[in-house]
């Protein structure tokens, strides 16, 4: 059962546009279903498999998910047909007051960056699913409170907000 049980570990992983979960990866499983435990332990063997190839699983805030390792991002951009994933200083000053004052109001990033935030800005983030509006502050006009979310957390390869690097680090970027 466990040769089974990592080849189709293995090809969920591979196979699915987004991370995965233990109970996702228990519920392929209709009887004999595994233990979180035998899963981790199962990943863990597969990425020593992988200790020569240029992919791994890693674990993200919204579960497990195999990606290519770092240092290959010189050729793997070539295959993408997108346009770069370069962001405005003003995109990313936004998305770092969020990540790092959460919750916080338009009017608070506004305050920070001492201009006005561009609505097209927070509407990206809200496209790219990065932040959400977790409420609304009890003060005049009812402002939207935004936070991030797990897909944003999962974009920078990060488990929990507690994984962002010091201000100061960020600062010297």
């Amino acid at each position: 059962m466990n040769k089974p049980l990592k080849k189709i570990i293995e090809s969920a992983l591979f196979s699915s546009n987004e991370p995965l979960t233990f109970q996702q990866l228990i519920g392929l499983f209709d009887s004999d279903k595994p233990t979180k435990n035998q899963i981790k332990s199962i990943i863990d063997e597969l990425n020593k498999d992988y200790t020569d190839r240029s992919f791994e699983i890693i674990n993200v805030a919204s579960g497990y998910r195999v990606q290519v390792k770092a240092g290959y991002e010189e050729w793997i951009s070539k295959l993408s047909s997108q346009t770069s994933n370069r962001y405005s200083k003003a995109f990313l000053e936004t998305l770092v007051i969020i990540a790092y004052r959460q919750p916080v109001t338009r009017g608070d990033i506004e305050e920070i960056r001492g201009i006005t935030v561009n609505p097209n800005i927070i509407r990206n983030l809200i496209e790219h699913e990065w932040i959400k509006v977790i409420g609304h502050k009890e003060s005049p006009g009812k402002p939207e409170l935004l936070a991030t979310t797990k897909k944003f957390l999962d974009y920078f390869n990060l488990k929990s907000l507690s994984e962002l690097p010091e201000a100061k680090e960020v600062e010297s970027l």
